[in-house]
């Protein structure tokens, strides 16, 4: 039995998707509830609808064309899905596109060299080869992950604990070269990257949304799964420093959130409408998520994400969404750099990526500098006999000089013939009364 229906309505319909097998056999109807005979293929000649395709390539990617049935994929025009090349040592990626076809199935793509970075770690490998050191385990209180995949364990324990057991499977099957995990949400993703880093696998997010999902592969950089689980280096992390633990949990607890990304030094002449152009693709692989750009009088721009999220939630979505922002801006020019933030409902920055911490500045800073200030040695010291001055200069204008003003000649023929006189050295004259 069906709630209430609308009166308007012509017929009763549950609301659902009709969800029936279109005749091309592969796809099927994302109508709401019709009648009989009215799905989404209908009208159209032959054996194919006007979805994509989705199947599998022979490069792994899905198939973007429009659905072909009954025919096999044509692959003739180069795939478009995005994929990595990798260094010869495996520690520098970039994602290029794919661009196979049936007819070649390896496309030349550009070589990324090995950089200075690449050399050292190569160098620090031999080391500890030649002296047989295990790099994953060489102490008992080693942690092999990061932060960030220990935040996410301490969060949610029971789900990372799932996908941990997948990736030690995978790493122990050596004839498995690839690991597809189905769709999940952009946090969930974020965990997947974070631990495939600290496997030593490489990661790629595919599809859009709310299709998009992980894939893992081995690389010659995997070498072995981590000695210790997460649940292991947890409890080494809480037993190393309590205080220091307790003090980083109080923290986290009380810290705001980040729910915003901060671009700093824009473009001049950028306006709100040119950066969200700009940054429309970057939106949407988080549909869920709701940006609204707004404009600092610092000359710096805030792009706040809204949306029925919790606050965890958001900080990892945009955690996740940073990286490939931070390299579109950069590669546009639009900013300098981009930052996680937290701001109010005014727009006030209460947080910002980076800054430091309480203890770090104001009089602690002071006292640190006054502590680092070079000693005074005896020479430099004064002597005692000379009276002492003080090292303030009183800054005045010094009065000026009175000028002495010249006699004036009543009678300037007088004057001339004595001038004339003393010239030619001959004796002056006296005029003789009469």
């Amino acid at each position: 039995m069906l709630k209430n229906q609308p009166c308007w309505f012509d017929e009763p319909r549950c609301g659902l998707p009709c969800d029936k097998k279109l005749k091309c056999g592969t796809h099927s109807c994302n109508k709401l509830c019709h009648r009989s005979g009215a799905c989404e293929d209908e009208g159209i000649l032959g054996s194919h609808c006007q979805q994509l395709c989705g199947k599998t390539r022979s490069c792994g990617h899905l198939d973007t064309e429009q659905c072909h049935a009954p025919y096999p994929c044509k692959e003739d025009k180069p795939c478009q899905a995005k994929t990595f090349v990798t260094c010869e040592c495996q520690h520098r990626k970039q994602e290029v596109k794919c661009l196979a076809t049936r007819a070649q199935a390896s496309p030349q793509r550009p070589l990324l060299k090995c950089d200075d970075e690449c050399l050292r770690l190569q160098r620090n490998a031999r080391l500890a080869n030649a002296l047989n050191i295990d790099p994953q385990a060489h102490t008992d209180d080693h942690v092999p992950y990061s932060d960030t995949t220990l935040k996410f364990y301490r969060e949610n324990p029971q789900w990372t604990h799932i996908y941990e057991r997948e990736f030690r499977v995978f790493a122990g099957d050596r004839a498995e070269k690839r690991l597809r995990f189905k769709p999940m949400k952009s946090h969930q993703r974020a965990f997947i990257h974070a631990l495939a880093e600290d496997f030593g696998f490489d990661s790629e997010s595919s599809d859009p949304e709310p299709h998009r999902h992980v894939c893992l592969f081995k690389t010659p950089r995997f070498v072995s799964a981590p000695m210790k689980t997460l649940a292991q280096c947890a409890k080494i992390r809480a037993s190393q420093d309590p205080s220091t633990q307790q003090a980083t949990i109080a923290n986290d607890a009380t810290a705001v959130a980040y729910n915003a990304l901060l671009l700093t030094n824009p473009q001049f002449g950028l306006t709100i409408e040119e950066l969200d152009a700009a940054l429309r693709g970057e939106y949407a692989a988080h549909p869920t998520v709701k940006f609204h750009t707004s404009f600092l009088p610092s000359e710096e721009v805030v792009i706040k994400g809204s949306g029925s999220w919790t606050s965890q939630t958001l900080e990892a979505s945009l955690t996740a969404l940073k990286p490939t922002l931070q390299q579109t801006v950069r590669r546009l020019k639009l900013a300098e750099n981009v930052f996680l933030c937290s701001v109010d409902e005014s727009l006030n920055v209460l947080r910002r990526e980076g800054s430091r911490t309480q203890g770090e500045g104001g009089w602690s800073a002071v006292v640190g500098r006054s502590t680092a200030r070079p000693k005074t040695t005896a020479s430099s010291v004064a002597p005692t006999s000379l009276p002492l001055r003080s090292k303030f200069i009183a800054l005045k204008k010094e009065p000026k000089k009175k000028t002495e003003e010249e006699p004036v000649e009543e009678d300037w023929e007088a004057a001339a013939d004595r001038s004339d006189n003393e010239a030619t050295g001959a004796p002056e004259e006296i005029a003789q009364p009469v």
